[in-house]
Formats: structure tokens, sequence, C-alpha cells
């Protein structure tokens, strides 16, 4: 895909100097801006569009296809959707958006203006988003690497808190992860943590896609089958949902021949939880 088609327009250039972990975010930041530029998006999210003006990168060199773009709309949808939910019960809530990238979810989710919002990433993508993204008053940019235990210390621990995490959680190990998840659990009294959850069936296949065969070279931690494994994670973690992306009524706006292979793959108990998002509770 051209950065043409992507953008319709020339770009301000915008250094990043990402390392190869931080760069895969070029990859959904191109999602979303290819999802939004379609006659019928999933997501609808400009600011993805404007942020690709605006970064000084190649987007022709990502061989994205349209089952990539739709996965990556679709998913980001469900876990504005967790996170939208959350807020709207819990006026007063934190919202902790881990490994954030490029995303503006802020924009898409419109919380209360009571929310405080968190975004939190590594240094270097926290300064790019600070030069490419519109500021918006209720967030606030953490810049750190997420095995640091000290940057929680940075986030009120007496209001319910909506953690999410697109994406994040391949690129680090089972223990970092573990780790992660008890500071998370242990710093807050309560609240949710969402994620997209991919079945070990759609790691295998990634290998083999142009789109996401770098990525898979980057991943640190193999996928789980059972929804229920984090619950092994931490003390107070417990499922209390299980998104199949195969059965969600966005599936008529996928591309004719992805939503016809969307809809054979529902079919199937394992196909269908493939793609996913996950809501647990602590």
């Amino acid at each position: 895909m051209s950065e043409e088609g992507i953008t319709g327009r020339m770009k301000v250039k915008v250094q990043t100097g990402f390392t190869p972990v931080q760069a895969t975010l070029y990859e959904t930041l191109a999602g979303r801006a290819l999802d939004s530029r379609a006659r019928r998006p999933i997501l609808g999210d400009p600011t993805a569009v404007d942020t690709v003006r605006k970064v000084d990168f190649d987007f022709s060199r990502l061989k994205i296809g349209s089952g990539f773009v739709t996965r990556v709309a679709i998913q980001t949808r469900y876990l504005d959707k967790a996170v939208r939910g959350f807020v709207t019960a819990h006026p007063d809530a934190v919202v902790v958006d881990l490994g954030a990238g490029l995303d503006a979810r802020i924009f898409r989710v419109i919380p209360p203006s009571s929310v405080a919002w968190f975004d939190v990433d590594f240094p270097e993508v926290a300064a790019a988003r600070r030069r490419v993204l519109p500021e918006h008053p209720q967030a606030q940019q953490i810049g750190t690497c997420l095995t640091d235990p000290r940057w929680l210390d940075q986030v009120p621990d007496d209001r319910p808190a909506m953690v999410v995490a697109d994406g994040l959680l391949p690129f680090l190990t089972q223990e970092e992860i573990k780790a992660l998840v008890n500071r998370l659990t242990g710093h807050f009294h309560r609240g949710e943590l969402a994620f997209n959850g991919d079945h070990p069936s759609v790691a295998a296949l990634a290998r083999y896609l142009p789109a996401m065969k770098k990525v898979a070279a980057l991943v640190r931690s193999a996928p789980f089958a059972d929804p229920r494994e984090p619950e092994s994670w931490a003390p107070r973690v417990r499922l209390i949902q299980e998104t199949s992306l195969a059965h969600v009524p966005e599936v008529a706006l996928f591309p004719p021949a992805i939503r016809l292979g969307t809809r054979l793959a529902g079919r199937s108990s394992t196909l269908s939880r493939s793609v996913r998002v996950l809501r647990y509770r602590f």
C-alpha cells in the first residue's frame, strides 16, 4: 500500500527513531488510517490519517492487505467499546492505555470530563505522541519501560481503573506479563483489564503473512487458547467476557471475501476464537 493511498497528500516529516519493537506501531497505525479512508469504515479514525501524514516513515514498505486492516479496525473498535462502557459506568475512573503507540483512543472513546487518562509507552514513543497527536486536557503521557515498576507511582490508586492493552502482551515475556498484571492489580483496588488475545493458530499463521511476518519474529511470549489462563497470572483476575470477532454484527461491514471467510470461520469452535477481545475484572 502506498503512502498516497493512506494519506491522500504529502506529509510534514517528523522524525521518530523507533526500535524494531517500537516500530511495530506503524502497522496498526496504517491499518486504522486505511480503515478510515474506506468506503464503509469499521472504526473510522480520522486522527490516524492525520498522524500518518506527520511521521517520517515510508508506509509503502508495509504490505498491508484488506484482511489486516479489517482485523485492526474490529479489534480496536471492541477495545474502545470496553473502555467506553467502563468509563460510562465509572465516571470517576482512571484509564491506563498500555503500549498506546500513536493511537489517540481518548478521542474515539470521549470519556466523561472527570476521567483521568494515562497513555503509557516507551519514552521515545511518548515523545513522538506529543509531537504528532493533538493534545487532550485529560490525557497524560508516561514515557517508560513497562517492566519498570516505578511508573505506576504517577497514577492515582484510589479510583476504579480500566487498563487496556492493544497488541502489547506478545512483546513481553510470560514472566514480565505476570509481573505487570500483579503490579496493576496490586496498585488499584478494583477495575478491569481488556486486551486482544489471539489464538495460537493465528500466531502460527502470522509467520507466513507479509504484513505480520516481521512482527511475528519479535514476539516473546506464546498466545494461549484458554481465555481463563490469565486468571492464573494474579489472584484477583477473573474472566468476565470473551468476544469472538467472528460473531459480532460488524462482520457485515467487512469486505466481501473477508466477510465470507469470517462467517465460515465462525462455524468452527476453534477458528471462531482465533481473533478475540478479552475482558477481566480484578
